[in-house]
C-alpha cells in the first residue's frame, strides 16, 4: 500500500476523518479536495483511485467530469452504511466499485485489489494501443493512409492543428489518436462542441467564472482552458463560433492566457489546440462569419478527413471493426454477406462513419447472431442489390460453396425441368453439411463453427433453427 496514491472528495466531514485516517494507517498517500481541485490535481499527478463521496453535491455531473478528464482513474463510491441509500443509475455504471462506511478489512482489500487491477490493465492497454486501433481510420485506402500518415507526422510537436471534413467522417477520432499519440498524452484531453452551447454560455463554459459573474453563478468554476492544462483542448465545429469569441480565442493562441468571466486575474494556460469544422473557412471568411486572422492562426497543419463515399474499398474493414466494438461491449453481433457488402459500397453515405455505424448496430438488433445480405437490408439499399450478380448474394455465395465442398464446379449445377424451391434446397444442403461438422468434431459446436467457418453463436442459431440436437459436449463452451 506504500505506492497508493488516493484523492479522497467527502463533504461528510466525519466520514471523510475516518476515511483519510484508515488510509494513512494503511501507508496510502491520502490527498483531499472539493471535485474542481480534484480534476486540476488529477491532471497535474498520477492517482491510483478517487475515493468519492455520496454526499458530494451533484454527483452525477461530478463523475461524469472524472469520467472525461481522467478515464483511467478508478473511482470508489462511498455510501453510508447505517443507512438507506439510493445510488442514480448513471453513477453506479460509472463507478468501479460502491462501498459501504464503516467497512471491514477484508472488504476494503477487496476494492482496493480491484482498483489496483483496474489501473494496471488500462495501463497496460493503452501502452499497446496504436492509431489503427481508432474506428473510423480503419482501412487500406491510399486517403485514409495518408491521414494516418499525417497523424505520425504532426503528433509529436506543439503544432496546432486544423481537422476539415463532413459530419460523421471521424474528425474528434482524429484528434483523439493526435493527443494520444503526443507527448501530452498522461494528461487530459478535452473536447469542446463550439457549436452545441449557447453563445452566451460559451465564454464561461471555456474560461470558467467568478462567484457571483451573473445569475446562477453560485461558486467559481473552472473552464475547459483549465480542465485541460497540460493536456489537450479540442474545440470542435469551430466554425459554428460567435465572432465575439473568436477574438477572445485569438487573444489566447497569441499570449497564451485569459481571465473567468467576472474576474481579473490572469490565468495562464498550456494547452495545445486542435480545431474542427465542416465548414468551408475560406468561404466563411469572405462572408465575414469566420475572422481571418483566426484562419491562419489555426491553420498551422491542416488534415482533411476524406468522406466515406470517397473511400468506399475500406467498408468491409470498417464493418468489421464495427462488429468487433458492438461484440466486446456486449450488445449482440451480426454477419454481412460480401452481397450485402457490395450493395453498401455502391451507397453514397451522406452521413459517413456515423451513418455506417448506426446502420450495423441496427442490423445487430434486427438479426441478432445472424446472417445479413442485400435483400435483408432497409430499403433506400436495395435498388443496389438488384445490380449485383445472383452468385454474390449471400444464398448463392453459399452454395458456390458447398457445390464446391461436394466437388462440383458451379457449372455443373442443373435446374430440374420442373423447377425447384431453392429456399427449401438451401436448407437441406445447409443443414447436412451441419450434421456432417457435428459428427467430424464430436459434437463440439466450437469445432464444428471452424470447420463451417463460421462464428459460434451464428452455428448456435442455426441448430436451433433446424431443431438439431447439439451432443453431450456442446455444454462446456
Amino acid at each position: 500500500m506504500a505506492q497508493t496514491k488516493v484523492y479522497l472528495i467527502d463533504s461528510g466531514e466525519d466520514r471523510a476523518k475516518q476515511v483519510k485516517t484508515v488510509f494513512e494507517f494503511l501507508e496510502a498517500d491520502v490527498a483531499e479536495g472539493n471535485p474542481e481541485e480534484a480534476i486540476k490535481a488529477l491532471a497535474d499527478q498520477s492517482f491510483d483511485l478517487v475515493l468519492l463521496g455520496s454526499t458530494t453535491e451533484k454527483l452525477a455531473s461530478v463523475v461524469k467530469s472524472f469520467q472525461q478528464i481522467v478515464p483511467d482513474v478508478p473511482i470508489i463510491l462511498l455510501v453510508d452504511g447505517n443507512a438507506g441509500h439510493q445510488i442514480p443509475s448513471v453513477v453506479e455504471d460509472c463507478v468501479l466499485s460502491v462501498l459501504e462506511w464503516p467497512t471491514t478489512h477484508p472488504v476494503l482489500t477487496k476494492a482496493l485489489q480491484k482498483a489496483h487491477q483496474h489501473r494496471d490493465k488500462d495501463r497496460t492497454g493503452n501502452a499497446h494501443r496504436s492509431v489503427e486501433l481508432f474506428r473510423s481510420l480503419a482501412g487500406n485506402s491510399v486517403c485514409i493512409q495518408q491521414v494516418r500518415k499525417l497523424i505520425q507526422q504532426v503528433a509529436g510537436s506543439e503544432a496546432t492543428v486544423l481537422i476539415l471534413g463532413e459530419s460523421g467522417t471521424g474528425k474528434e477520432v482524429v484528434a483523439r489518436n493526435l493527443h494520444y499519440n503526443s507527448p501530452r498524452r498522461n494528461r487530459p484531453f478535452v473536447p469542446v462542441n463550439c457549436g452545441a452551447i449557447p453563445a452566451e454560455l460559451l465564454e464561461s463554459e471555456l474560461f470558467g467564472h467568478e462567484k457571483g459573474a451573473f445569475t446562477g453563478a453560485l461558486s467559481n468554476r473552472q473552464g475547459r482552458f483549465e480542465m485541460a492544462e497540460g493536456g489537450t483542448l479540442f474545440l470542435d465545429e469551430i466554425g459554428d463560433m460567435p465572432l465575439a469569441m473568436q477574438v477572445k480565442i485569438l487573444r489566447v493562441l497569441q499570449e497564451r492566457s485569459f481571465e473567468r468571466v467576472g474576474g481579473n486575474k490572469t490565468i495562464f494556460c498550456n494547452v495545445r489546440i486542435i480545431a474542427a469544422t465542416h465548414r468551408n473557412l475560406d468561404q466563411e471568411i469572405q462572408e465575414n462569419r469566420f475572422r481571418e486572422d483566426l484562419y491562419y492562426r489555426l491553420n498551422v497543419f491542416p488534415i482533411e478527413v476524406p468522406a466515406l463515399r470517397d473511400r468506399t474499398e475500406d467498408i468491409p474493414v470498417l464493418v468489421g471493426d464495427l462488429i468487433a466494438r458492438i461484440e466486446n461491449e456486449k450488445r449482440g453481433s451480426v454477419r454481412l454477406t460480401s452481397g450485402s457488402l457490395t450493395a453498401l459500397q455502391k451507397h453514397n453515405w451522406p452521413g459517413n462513419v456515423r451513418e455506417l455505424a448506426n446502420l450495423v448496430e441496427r442490423l445487430a438488433i434486427l438479426h441478432p447472431y445472424g446472417v445479413v445480405d442485400g435483400c435483408d437490408l432497409p430499403d433506400k439499399f436495395k435498388r443496389y442489390v438488384a445490380s449485383i450478380p445472383e452468385f454474390e448474394s449471400g444464398q448463392g455465395l453459399e452454395l458456390a460453396n458447398e457445390l464446391k465442398a461436394r466437388g462440383d464446379s458451379g457449372g455443373t449445377a442443373r435446374l430440374p425441368r420442373g423447377g425447384m424451391d431453392l429456399k427449401e434446397h438451401l436448407s437441406t444442403l445447409e443443414c447436412g453439411l451441419i450434421k456432417q461438422a457435428l459428427d467430424e468434431s464430436n459434437g463440439v459446436v466450437a469445432h464444428a463453427a471452424k470447420l463451417l467457418k463460421m462464428r459460434r453463436t451464428t452455428l448456435v442459431e442455426k441448430l436451433r433453427k433446424y431443431g438439431l440436437q447439439r451432443g453431450e459436449e456442446t455444454s462446456t463452451f
